[in-house]
């Protein structure tokens, strides 16, 4: 199945819409504090009962712009980490192209589906908080993924991502992030609050170092949304 499948299929993109609309007047949809946003992706999975097109960000397959950059990054055994990976798509396939893969989601519920879609899988799928990971993580993984994430946070939660996913990476490891985004000093009336340049390039504050940034838009039914791809090395410890 290819990303734009679903946007393609009328009848899912009606359910999701009549979703949207139910799930935007939850408490916690439109931001909050930590309590709140947990709550809410809890209600989002749990009152879909089985239907993809309830979860606004199910595309039921990978992110293209992560498989081709997979494709000539392989992993080689090298160790990598999803973070909020939702019902699995992009986790599965990292593990494909040949990355240990761990994967986590704030929503336990998420973490069960993903397990019945892919009930062969080799991914370590774990429910886990990013704010709250097991401490021999920190420094840890070869790849780390994030798609998606830091837009569908506000505030505080949204400064504090940064640094909560910077720790995750290991020395010579890399960052792969991948976001919606938006032209520096714009305001967004999320969720989702696309990101600006400023914000993903404070990864460089903690010591990482940009490889890559690649723009694309991503079409969809009327609208054309921008997108970066920002991979970063994390350096070796000298001495």
């Amino acid at each position: 199945m290819s990303e734009d499948s679903v946007h393609d299929d009328e009848t899912f993109m009606a359910r999701r819409n009549e979703a949207r609309e139910r799930i935007d007047a939850l408490t916690g949809a439109k931001g909050g504090d930590a309590e709140d946003r947990q709550a809410w992706f809890e209600e989002v999975y749990s009152h879909a009962n089985g239907d993809a097109a309830a979860i606004p960000w199910a595309d039921l397959a990978p992110k293209a712009a992560l498989v081709e950059w997979l494709e000539k990054n392989p992993g080689e055994g090298r160790s990598a980490l999803d973070i909020a990976c939702g019902l699995g798509d992009n986790a599965e396939a990292i593990a494909a192209a040949g990355y240990k893969t761990t994967a986590f989601d704030l929503s336990t519920e998420a973490v069960e589906w993903a397990k019945r879609r892919f009930s062969e899988t080799a991914v370590d799928y774990q429910a886990g908080d990013l704010f709250n990971l097991p401490e021999d993580w920190r420094g840890r993984f070869d790849l780390v993924h994030e798609s998606y994430t830091v837009q569908a946070l506000h505030g505080e939660l949204r400064e504090a991502s940064i640094t909560a996913i910077a720790d995750l990476v290991a020395p010579g490891g890399k960052l792969v992030f991948l976001n919606r985004i938006r032209d520096e000093g714009t305001l967004a009336d999320g969720p989702p609050w696309p990101v600006m340049p400023s914000e993903w390039r404070r990864f460089e504050e903690h010591g990482f170092v940009l490889h890559t940034e690649s723009y694309f838009q991503i079409e969809r039914p009327g609208r054309s949304i921008p997108h970066v791809l920002a991979v970063y090395r994390r350096p070796e410890v000298s001495g």
